[in-house]
């Protein structure tokens, strides 16, 4: 098998808003498949980020009284951690407010403008002259001009789905301040769209599945529109070089920010952008939600071709997020955030559950509540679960902890689902993660009815090794379903390979039986979910929905803008203060520029890197560096770093280290290291 060269992106989540069931629906499919390349030993990566500018995003800052940078550096936090809880494997999470990210789109952007596709054209669009900006759809309501329901949206009606553009709407009044606004022109800048009709409507077929494709077709009825890329003052974003007082539109640099991403994670290895978005051998795959593929199968590929770049290899789309039949409702519990379920019920149960259902379709996803509990009691811990703990658990108490030979019975059913695993890995290509997880649970039937039959709990007071037999085919049945479950269940497999003393699985363990030696303590996999915490967390989610809708009053929008006015901007990752020290304390660290001459990863710990640094004295340093998540060995040979060449030396179990190099704290957690900008001579001293 050739191996594969993957980049993956999800859609970006908007920083202005709470990360909820939904939205999750994108990122575990997403994930599931990533994890299943890496399985499969292709070299994937996975990138996404915070999608950090926009008009929503300046509003709220400025009603909460603190800076746009403030507003996204909470949202950051809170989504790196929510992300987490949920076994994301991001290979690097980040954020669109970055400098590559900037750079990237001002260079896109230019070399549209020299292609002479960039028009100007005036546009009346409403005005509030109480809060001095143009409104975006999503500012200005009033009464829908195709049904007559009263506070709508100013890009789409909620009651009749009719969509419009603000200024057709009866009444309109600003969502912000309430006020009338009226209409004023603006000339903004625009990407046309038409010239590049024919090589929409080719690409568009070969890179997105049919219906999407069908769905998008439909706007080759007419011309298409040109697409604004440019907002007005007052607005969070990135300036568009060249403009008076204009920003890029947020939906330019968003998608941009896969690449910025992407560019940010390559640096850190010492590699490129290039070599990955435009490897001719790379693939490149958008997961994205039916509702944007305007921007990712309109503007996005036209932007790409006619930038220079290259376009995705697939654009996957799904569907939206039902539960129990309906629309997520806020008044009726079922628009649920992560931070609520996580409160309440384990992640694990989610990524089981919406594996069971996801098909690789843009159809609907429903969430039945009811069908969600029975089906993680029944499948995941009634069945799968069920093997390990039964049969672990025997064997450690009746047949001292070893595994013998498999019985016959046995291995030949491990050898009629292994057969099958084929089938699980061609579903998971196609993002068919309910059939995987069909074939799975077909397994854990047969297994169970075996375990049944051998009835190991009375053959153990007459024959311990016929009762070893038969545990050593159930552990090795129920590892087959671990290693196919691991895309899925991570931390639980984890423990699986923990119990068997294995190194983490790839799908090529598989083909491997454990027969004789020991097994370690079973650990606990999976709990039953008590219906009552459902029940709670739909009860909390009215809650917090109630708590969320709460607006500020004039008093605290006033107390907020004293505090905006005395505030300095954060930067865009911030982190706590250290205790400050004094001039003459900072004047005693002594930091030189050194020269990488050798660097491997220390054994032993899954954190440090050793290095030999050339400081310009007799004998070169020995420093051991807690980079190695961030650092392969090799690519930091012959760079210069920078270390503190004056710190004592430290005695740790792997060496003493006699200095430490200087590095930085990405959003992500990964380290980058300082650098000069020039070679400098080993030795050198920094002021």
């Amino acid at each position: 098998m050739e191996k594969r060269k993957i980049v993956v992106t999800s859609a970006l989540p908007y920083a202005n808003g709470a990360l909820h069931l939904g939205h999750l629906v994108e990122y575990l499919q997403t994930d599931f498949w990533v994890r299943y390349q890496k399985m499969m030993g292709h070299d994937c990566v996975y990138v996404c980020a915070d999608d950090t500018h926009g008009t929503p995003i300046m509003i709220r800052a400025r009603k909460e009284g603190i800076t746009p940078e403030a507003l996204i550096n909470r949202s950051y936090r809170a989504r790196v951690k929510e992300f987490g809880a949920f076994e994301m494997g991001f290979d690097l999470y980040g954020s669109t407010n970055c400098d590559e990210n900037r750079a990237l789109s001002e260079s896109i952007y230019l070399r549209l403008k020299e292609r002479g596709l960039i028009s100007r054209r005036s546009v009346e669009q409403l005005y509030c002259e109480h809060c001095g900006m143009f409104l975006p759809g999503r500012f200005v309501k009033g009464t829908c001009p195709k049904c007559g329901a009263k506070d709508q949206y100013g890009d789409g009606c909620e009651v009749c789905n009719a969509t419009y553009n603000a200024n057709e709407l009866v009444e309109p009044y600003c969502a912000v301040c309430g006020g009338k606004p009226v209409m004023r022109a603006s000339e903004q800048l625009f990407f046309e769209l038409e010239p590049f009709r024919d090589f929409l409507k080719a690409w568009i077929p070969a890179h997105t599945d049919a219906a999407t494709a069908g769905k998008l077709l439909e706007w080759f009825n007419e011309p298409l529109r040109g697409w604004n890329i440019s907002r007005d003052k007052p607005y969070f974003g990135f300036a568009i070089p060249g403009e008076q007082d204009k920003f890029f539109y947020v939906w330019l640099d968003a998608p941009v920010g896969y690449m910025a991403t992407l560019e940010r994670w390559a640096k850190a290895r010492g590699e490129t952008l290039e070599a990955w978005w435009q490897d001719p051998k790379a693939e490149v795959y958008h997961f994205i939600g039916k509702d944007i593929i305007r921007f990712h199968c309109l503007f996005w590929p036209a932007l790409l071709e006619n930038a220079g770049w290259r376009t995705p290899t697939q654009v996957f789309v799904h569907g939206f997020l039902q539960v129990n039949g309906e629309k997520m409702s806020k008044s009726k519990g079922t628009f649920v955030s992560a931070a609520t379920y996580l409160k309440h019920l384990p992640a694990q149960a989610l990524r089981f559950y919406y594996a069971c259902k996801l098909n690789g379709t843009v159809d609907d996803m429903d969430l039945n509540l009811q069908d969600f509990v029975g089906r993680v009691n029944s499948d995941l811990v009634g069945k799968i679960t069920n093997l390990a703990s039964r049969g672990a658990q025997m064997i450690n108490k009746s047949c001292g902890g070893t595994l013998g030979a498999m019985d016959l019975e046995s291995r030949a059913l491990l050898a009629e689902c292994r057969a099958q695993l084929p089938e699980v890995l061609a579903a998971y290509e196609k993002r068919d993660f309910c059939r995987a997880m069909v074939l799975v649970r077909e397994w854990a039937d047969k297994a169970n009815q075996l375990f049944d039959a051998k009835m190991p709990w009375k053959l153990v007071k007459e024959d311990v090794e016929a009762t070893r037999a038969v545990l050593t085919g159930t552990l090795n049945l129920f590892r087959l379903m671990a290693i196919a479950l691991k895309p899925i269940l991570p931390s639980y497999t984890e423990k699986v390979e923990k119990l068997f003393g294995e190194a983490p699985y790839t799908f090529a363990d598989a083909e491997k039986r454990l027969e004789g030696g020991a097994i370690g303590a079973y650990e606990h996999l999976a709990a039953r979910i008590d219906p009552k915490a459902v029940e709670a967390m739909v009860e909390a989610s009215k809650e917090t929905l109630k708590e969320t809708a709460k607006t500020l009053t004039e008093k605290d929008a006033k107390k907020g803008a004293r505090q905006l006015a005395t505030k300095p901007a954060e930067t865009v990752f911030p982190e706590p203060l250290a205790e400050t020290i004094s001039i003459e304390d900072f004047a005693k660290v002594d930091l030189r520029v050194a020269t990488v001459l050798t660097a491997e990863a220390v054994e032993g710990s899954d954190k440090l890197l050793h290095l030999t640094l050339d400081v310009g004295e007799a004998k070169p340093r020995n420093v051991f560096a807690g980079i190695r998540k961030s650092y392969a060995p090799e690519a930091l040979i012959g760079q210069q770093v920078v270390m503190v060449a004056n710190l004592a030396p430290r005695k740790m179990r792997f060496g003493v280290s006699e200095g430490m190099i200087v590095a930085s704290t990405d959003p992500d957690g990964s380290f980058r290291v300082m650098q000069p900008v020039t070679p400098t001579a080993p030795g050198a001293r920094l002021h």
